[in-house]
């Protein structure tokens, strides 16, 4: 089975470090993957998007047009994918900058003010980590044992800012999973 998701935003949100992580963790637990990612020449504050695609057999191609799911972490980005996720799919949105929602009835909306539960964690550049850990605990893509450690390892580098991305990534869990 394939699975499509497109994390949108703008930059500086964290957005390709987001969908990175989640293929990362879907690598270790053996499926296919591809990371496929895009933005505008005003990186911080321009459009940023990554497609992420997992699959357990090999990828045809990892352009897609409809994603399954889509991760929305501001308005711009919800306005414009939000039409071209595959019914039945996830259609996260960030509710802390995005002040309505999708009117589609076909999908499942997963609802989370992901910058005040990382603002209440520590700091609101932990929200790509909320809006991750969220989503994958809505989603069940990967196991979130896993991708936490994959979190873990991603910020080795700088060990003083694991333990507020482990808050986040608790808190992003809940709020996932609560929904």
């Amino acid at each position: 089975m394939q699975t499509e998701i497109k994390f949108a935003g703008f930059g500086g949100q964290g957005i390709l470090l987001s969908a990175k992580l989640l293929a990362y963790a879907a690598m270790k637990q053996g499926s296919e993957v591809a990371w496929i990612p895009s933005y505008g020449p005003e990186m911080r504050g321009g459009t940023a998007y990554c497609t992420v695609v997992i699959s357990d057999k090999y990828i045809g191609s990892p352009i897609i047009k409809n994603p399954t799911h889509l991760v929305a972490m501001n308005r711009p980005s919800l306005e414009k994918f939000d039409e071209t996720v595959k019914p039945g799919g996830i259609v996260f949105i960030n509710s802390s900058l995005i002040p309505v929602r999708s009117q589609r009835d076909d999908i499942t909306e997963l609802v989370v003010p992901v910058n005040d539960i990382a603002i209440d964690a520590g700091s609101v550049r932990a929200a790509n980590i909320v809006a991750l850990a969220s989503f994958a605990a809505k989603s069940g893509l990967v196991d979130l044992e896993l991708l936490k450690n994959c979190v873990k390892e991603e910020f080795a580098a700088k060990p003083k800012i694991i333990p507020l991305n482990m808050v986040a990534f608790d808190e992003g869990v809940k709020a996932g999973e609560a929904s």
